[in-house]
């Protein structure tokens, strides 16, 4: 019989089918019956919410499995030190330099099958684990849903061996309704809503790498995500992680960014309201621009600061000299392994990513004005595009 789409429901099907109670966190049930009043909000058929109901019920039991595994054994030993991070805001570079230094043989980096389906331990499970290829299908699944996501995305081809952003870990705590997690729901992409609390979603986060890093080799975490505006939380969980802020022209980096958004709404829901799209970007990126100005961590001596114009030059040197910063050596294996993924993994293989600054909201030259500080601040130039 199928679970409604009730928040206690749900949480008490999650409770039956795993035998755990402990979700973890006092305020994770109001949070969650939060998410499915948010969730119902996007007035789905009776088929839409009974595979909503359905989601639920993998990312509820996902939990309380990671909470009782992190007890039983023992995870919080797990030092995590020194971690290396990519941030920017999107579609400035960030996926292809955490894709460079993923290839590091002594790096480790989040693993979409790892993450999307954490428990038990990787490093605990055997050779016949059977989630690396639940997660290539479940991929074949978002590709097929999602196809010109790949063209603005194509490192989407790695399937489960995919490298999540550090927010993706934050699925299953229902901070946030990532595609990656809900693209079997016929819902559009949900931006906020969810309460936030940086503090808790580190912990989470911090739990996921000690998880994943237990009974495994030591290596240095090389990671990616969207942190300037949780700064104070994220350094008091990583006081000694180094991070590689990549700056981009802020309108290329807006008009890229409402394309992708508009493409992903268009494969999840069948349609898309562009002017809406747009209107939504490109206040949240105008948004995500002023606050790094505003930022009074912006130069916290742990942050190394790059131009998306440099990167673009010279990837493995910009790489080069953000590993000197954070007091590792490029070695020739990884410095090979990052030259030879640039050249067998063009950017356009799968077609060539279109996007155009008509669809900015707005007049482009006023909000060129507008940025001038941003462009100042970090020696941006107005970006051509050809």
């Amino acid at each position: 019989m199928a679970v409604p789409l009730d928040a206690e429901a749900l949480l008490a099907v999650a409770q039956a089918e795993t035998g755990l109670s402990d979700w973890g966190d006092p305020s994770f049930r109001e949070r969650f019956a939060q998410a499915v009043d948010l969730i119902r909000s996007a007035n789905m058929d009776d088929a839409g919410e009974a595979i909503a109901a359905a989601n639920c019920t993998w990312l509820l039991t996902d939990r309380l499995r990671f909470f009782d595994d992190h007890k039983r054994h023992e995870l919080d030993r797990e030092v995590i030190e020194q971690p290396m991070f990519v941030t920017g805001e999107p579609r400035s570079g960030t996926t292809l330099l955490h894709a460079l230094l993923s290839v590091d043989p002594d790096a480790r980096a989040l693993r979409f099958w790892e993450v999307m389906h954490p428990s038990p331990p990787p490093g605990l499970a055997g050779s016949d684990d059977p989630r690396r290829a639940q997660s290539d299908v479940e991929w074949r699944e978002i590709n097929a849903r999602l196809p010109n996501w790949l063209k603005s995305h194509p490192y989407n081809d790695m399937l489960g061996d995919g490298l999540p952003e550090c927010e993706r870990t934050w699925a299953f705590d229902f901070r946030v309704l990532t595609p990656t997690a809900w693209w079997r729901v016929p819902m559009g992409m949900v931006v906020g809503g969810i309460p936030s609390d940086p503090p808790a979603q580190y912990r989470i986060h911090k739990m996921m790498l000690q998880a994943i890093q237990h009974g495994r080799p030591r290596k240095k975490w090389v990671l990616k995500g969207f942190h300037a505006t949780r700064f104070p939380a994220f350094f008091e969980a990583y006081p000694d992680a180094r991070i590689l802020y990549i700056h981009r022209d802020p309108v290329q980096s807006i008009a890229s960014r409402i394309q992708m958004a508009a493409d992903l709404t268009e494969g999840l829901t069948g349609s898309v309201d562009i002017k809406a799209i747009a209107e939504l970007h490109t206040r949240l990126g105008r948004a995500g621009f002023k606050a790094t100005l505003d930022n009074p961590m912006i130069d916290d001596p742990r942050i190394h600061h790059v131009r998306y114009q440099d990167f673009v030059a010279d990837q493995v040197g910009v790489i080069r000299k953000f590993y000197d910063f954070a007091g590792h050596e490029l070695t020739a294996e990884a410095e090979a392994a990052m030259r030879n993924y640039l050249a067998t993994n063009r950017g356009d293989r799968y077609g060539k990513f279109r996007y155009s600054t008509d669809l900015v909201d707005g007049d482009v030259d006023a909000l060129h004005a507008e940025f001038a500080p941003y462009r100042e601040r970090f020696g941006l130039d107005i970006e051509q595009r050809g």
